[in-house]
C-alpha cells in the first residue's frame, strides 16, 4: 500500500509538472499560405550530360530547364508543413555519335511533394531560414526525334509516362514583404527515382535500340551483354535536380 501511495504522488508530481510546463508554451495561431512561382532547375547525377550519353544510355543528357509551381504552407503548434506541385520541363539536341546522326530530346516532369519544413526565427528581422525535407510523386514523360542515327530509324519517338517515388532536401529563406504577402526564396536537391527503378520493353517481341528510348528505363537492362548495339544500359541511372525558386505567397 505505501508503494502504491509513493506511486500515486510521484504521478501526480510528474503530471502537474507537464501541465504547468505546457501552460507556460505559448501556442501558435494556426497559418495558412497560398502562392505560386517560377524556378530554374539543373539536371545532376545521370539526368545531365550530352545526347550523345543519352544514345549510350550512360546518361539522360537533359540540360538547365525551367518550372512553374504552387504551394500551400500550413503551421500549427510551432510545426510546419508545405505542399507543392511543380511543372518542370527539360530539352537538348545534339549528335547521337562524334558527328554522326542527330538527336532532339525533350522531357517532362510533373512533381507532388509533401514535407515538414523546421524554420528559425531572426529577432527584429523580415527575414525568416528554413529548412525542409522531401517526399515526392514523380511523373516522366517526353519526346525524342532521330535524324539519321545509326542503328534507329529516324522518326519522332514519344516516351511511355512513367512515375517514380522521390525524395529530398530543400532550404530558403521567407521574406515578409507585407502584413500577408511573403517572398520565399528556396533551393531544392531532389532524388526523383529514389525507389521505384525499372526496365520496361515496350516490344518484347522485337529486339530493337529504340525500345531503350521508349520508357523511363533508369534500372539496367536486363538483356545486357558487353559490346552489344541493342541491350547496351549497363546500370541504374539516377535522376537528380537542383533547383532555385522564386515563390508568392500569401497569408489566408
Amino acid at each position: 500500500m505505501k508503494r502504491l501511495k509513493i506511486l500515486w504522488v510521484t504521478l501526480s508530481i510528474f503530471i502537474f509538472s507537464i501541465i504547468s510546463l505546457y501552460g507556460q508554451i505559448p501556442i501558435k495561431p494556426v497559418t495558412v499560405q497560398l502562392g505560386g512561382g517560377i524556378g530554374l532547375v539543373s539536371p545532376m547525377g545521370d539526368y545531365g550530360g550530352s545526347t550523345i550519353d543519352y544514345y549510350a544510355g550512360t546518361k539522360y543528357g537533359m540540360s538547365t530547364g525551367f518550372n512553374i509551381h504552387g504551394k500551400a504552407r500550413l503551421g500549427f503548434l510551432g510545426f510546419d508543413l508545405f505542399g507543392e506541385f511543380d511543372y518542370a520541363w527539360f530539352s537538348n539536341n545534339g549528335n547521337a555519335e562524334p558527328g554522326t546522326g542527330s538527336i532532339n530530346i525533350s522531357q517532362k516532369d510533373f512533381s507532388i511533394k509533401i514535407g515538414p519544413e523546421l524554420h528559425f526565427s531572426i529577432p527584429m528581422s523580415p527575414l525568416t531560414p528554413y529548412l525542409s525535407g522531401i517526399i515526392s510523386l514523380n511523373t516522366f514523360s517526353g519526346d525524342a526525334i532521330f535524324q539519321g542515327t545509326p542503328r534507329v530509324p529516324s522518326a519522332d519517338y514519344s516516351m511511355q509516362t512513367t512515375e517514380r517515388v522521390g525524395l529530398g532536401l530543400g532550404a530558403g529563406i521567407i521574406w515578409n514583404i507585407g502584413s500577408s504577402t511573403k517572398m520565399d526564396i528556396g533551393v531544392q536537391y531532389n532524388f526523383l527515382n529514389a525507389f521505384g527503378k525499372s526496365w520496361d520493353d515496350i516490344n518484347p517481341t522485337i529486339s530493337q535500340r529504340v525500345d531503350t528510348y521508349l520508357a523511363l528505363n533508369d534500372a539496367k537492362d536486363p538483356q545486357y551483354f558487353y559490346s552489344s548495339n541493342i541491350d547496351f544500359v549497363n546500370s541504374s541511372r539516377a535522376i537528380n535536380t537542383l533547383s532555385l525558386s522564386v515563390t508568392l505567397m500569401f497569408g489566408l
